[in-house]
């Protein structure tokens, strides 16, 4: 199983870069992470609505996206999981045997339709968080629950 991160941002800061890596490196191979970065749509003043950019950013997304994957898509109003439930997740979802996708979007979020097509709608925070911590935090929780499920002293309650 693999785990996809699509982000939309590009040219993100050398410590987020660095952070997520970090955890990418630290993931064993069986639940290796990817990152694909998806260019944000142009945004130029009275050119385009809020909406005509997140639907840009949607097919972009639409179009990285693994085929058959299963589809997270991350939001601060979405559902929050603890890491207990996340690595049971984890462990279903290798038993599924399918990768996983997780969308990050960008300075608008996501289409509310990409939202309604996703398996699962996920909240790391009620907070409102910078995008490119976003990574950098998901990497981190699916590497604790990767441990947490391998037995690994790395999770502590």
């Amino acid at each position: 199983m693999k785990f996809v991160v699509v982000a939309v941002g590009h040219r993100m800061p050398a410590w987020i870069n660095a952070g997520f890596n970090e955890y990418a490196r630290r993931m064993p191979r069986v639940s290796r992470i990817e990152l694909i970065e998806v260019k944000p749509a142009t945004r130029s003043a009275g050119a385009k609505s809020v909406q005509q950019w997140l639907a840009a950013e949607a097919r972009r997304i639409r179009a990285a996206l693994p085929k058959s994957c299963f589809r997270a898509v991350l939001d601060a109003r979405g559902k929050l999981l603890t890491t207990a439930d996340i690595a049971r997740r984890v462990e279903r979802w290798k038993q599924d045997g399918r990768d996983v996708a997780f969308v990050i979007g960008g300075a608008d979020g996501t289409a509310d339709a990409l939202q309604q097509e996703s398996d699962l709608v996920l909240s790391l925070s009620p907070l409102t968080l910078p995008h490119g911590l976003c990574r950098i935090l998901l990497a981190e929780q699916l590497y604790r629950a990767v441990s947490l499920l391998a037995g690994h002293p790395y999770h502590r309650e």
